[in-house]
């Protein structure tokens, strides 16, 4: 026979969180990365200089790759 939920008896399962705390850190720091490259690239003066047509897209694209590393890395195994 099924076993029925009662409001009084409910069963408490631990919930595992998708991320650990390294992946969160890695979001933090990917997201900072990304508003630095964009700072970089802000600004109205010499707009054709190598800082703000190659670096700054480049750290940005850094910070999405941080981004995309941080979401498929596997969290540590707990014992």
């Amino acid at each position: 026979m099924a076993q029925k939920n009662t409001p009084g008896k409910e069963i408490k399962e631990e919930q595992a969180f998708v991320f650990d705390k390294s992946n969160y850190t890695l979001m933090i720091i990917s997201i900072l990365v990304v508003v630095a490259g964009f700072a970089l690239m802000s600004g109205e003066t010499d707009i054709y200089s190598s800082l703000k047509i190659v670096i700054a897209p480049l750290v940005v694209l850094a910070g999405f790759g941080i981004g995309f590393y941080a979401i498929l890395k596997k969290p540590a195994a707990h014992k």
